[in-house]
């Protein structure tokens, strides 16, 4: 959905068109994957983070489009709303230290951008849901002026016919109808990027389904929307209902949310997913590519724009990708992790799926036979909503049962598998060891972003009044994050 478009009115005759490229589409995408030696390549790794903006009083600051133009800078995109931007890194290919190098890119575009807010007041902060933001900071003005949020933000409204419904629960309760979209970016996330040959798809995604409540409940960051405490993850809950248009009746609510998990392992490779998409999905935006798009430029696959712009209205947490650079190749987006609470906690994050899915490709038939898809989107949400005090299912295949076990416990126990699969991508001893580090930093103190905003919360609290505690709690996570050191460093003390 980063795709820039123009037109913002569409007639059942643009629907009907772009539908038959749709189908058009999809059975070229088959055909390409059937192609010998399609996108196969060297592993590589890439990331985007989304932002907050914040004034000096913890408030978010709606001013992504000036801070977007003093950076002038083609990897700074704009956010659904207009406190939020998003930075889209360079991918690393075959690195031996990719996860350093990641590093260092993230600290030096979050620096640049620093330098900049500062010039209008401004800070920049990477947390998945800002405490301070309140309901007077979203709605219609609140979204960003670039013509596809605005289509999207009608599209989804159309469809329901009435008000978005939110419930979250968790130690507090969040119930509110919306009238549009903006909630949706309250929410922002770290997302990571890996490039995986067609041959190994299916072993990897699974992989990556299997593992994602894992490294979730290690990220999570967001405890905290509208002063309330409800899930470690609430952003998990929050963007499924600020955008999911079926209505309350039986017949829509067996349609599945746009925003999901999944709907079952995948069988043999990427086309059924992209297939489900298109199966299941109505188009919002049929926008047409001027040239055609089963075509192909040199050095590039076939752009396939109609079926890549549908895909990106479907939100998985898990993203399959095809990207047309390079002659066509096949990347996982990991989507659920939450921006923040530091560089060196989000890329100790991505070290660890990346190295999970490898090291447990090889053993999915035998994992997946242990664990039916439905446990797994429960690990999903239990994770999403307890972090690492949650208890998840896990298959055991040396005893042949499936197995309710703390998630620490299943993450320590892990890690071994991790290193080796990190190895086994070229990936040096030195940066493994320093990835690694921080992710048993974190499970042997038991702290990760949302425990340290509890903890902290609820101490401030017994001596100031809400407002005023959330707000310290925002400066005091500032100055920690600045500091680059991983949460479980950090104090609680202000």
């Amino acid at each position: 959905m980063g795709q820039d478009i123009e037109k913002t009115d569409f007639s059942q005759a643009d629907f009907a068109r772009f539908r038959s490229r749709l189908d058009r589409n999809l059975q070229g995408f088959k055909r390409l994957l059937e192609a010998p030696g399609f996108g196969e390549g060297p592993v590589s790794f890439g990331a985007e983070l989304e932002l907050y903006i914040v004034d000096g009083q913890a408030r978010p600051l709606p001013i992504n489009t000036r801070l977007q133009q003093l950076a002038n800078d083609d990897q700074l995109t704009l956010e659904l709303n207009q406190f939020n931007l998003e930075y889209n890194f360079t991918p690393l290919i075959q690195q031996s230290n990719p996860f350093g190098m990641m590093r260092q890119q993230m600290d030096a575009a979050l620096d640049h951008l620093s330098h900049l807010g500062k010039q209008e007041g401004a800070r920049i902060l990477p947390i998945g849901i800002l405490p301070t933001l309140r309901s007077s900071d979203m709605g219609l003005d609140a979204i960003t002026d670039v013509p596809r949020y605005h289509v999207l933000a009608r599209a989804l409204r159309n469809k329901r016919g009435k008000d978005f419904h939110i419930d979250i629960r968790g130690h507090d309760t969040v119930e509110m109808d919306w009238a549009d979209v903006s909630p949706e970016g309250a929410n922002t996330s770290f997302q990571f990027h890996y490039r995986v040959n067609p041959a190994d798809f299916a072993a990897s995604y699974n992989a990556a389904q299997l593992c994602t409540p894992l490294v979730l409940a290690l990220a999570a960051n967001s405890p905290l929307f509208l002063g309330k405490q409800l899930w470690h993850e609430t952003r998990i809950a929050l963007f499924q209902q600020s955008i999911d248009y079926r209505m309350d009746d039986a017949l829509e609510k067996q349609l599945p949310a746009r925003v999901l998990f999944g709907l079952g392992w995948v069988r043999k490779d990427i086309y059924e997913l992209f297939a489900e998409g298109v199966y299941l999905f109505e188009p919002l935006m049929p926008i047409i590519s001027e040239s055609d798009s089963l075509q192909s430029q040199p050095g590039e696959g076939p752009s396939l724009y109609e079926l890549r712009l549908h895909q990106g209205s479907i939100w998985s947490w898990n993203r399959p990708i095809y990207d047309p650079s390079d002659n066509g190749h096949l990347r996982i987006e990991i989507r659920a992790l939450p921006a923040g609470p530091t560089p060196a906690n989000m890329v100790a994050n991505a070290a660890l799926i990346a190295g999970l899915m490898r090291g447990m490709r090889d053993q999915m038939d035998t994992l997946l036979a242990g664990i039916p898809f439905r446990y797994a989107e429960q690990n999903f949400h239990r994770a999403a909503k307890h972090g690492l005090d949650a208890t998840l299912f896990w298959p055991n295949p040396k005893s042949s049962t499936l197995e309710e076990r703390p998630v620490r416990e299943i993450l320590h126990a892990s890690l071994p598998v991790a290193e080796e699969g990190l190895l086994a991508l070229g990936v040096s001893r030195d940066d493994v060891r320093t990835q690694l580090d921080i992710i048993r930093g974190g499970l042997e103190r038991n702290m990760n972003g949302a425990k340290w905003q509890l903890q902290v919360y609820r101490r401030l609290l017994k001596k100031h009044d809400r407002d005023s505690a959330l707000a310290e709690l925002v400066q005091m996570y500032y100055r920690n994050y600045k500091t680059g050191q991983p949460v479980h460093e950090w104090s609680i003390d202000s």
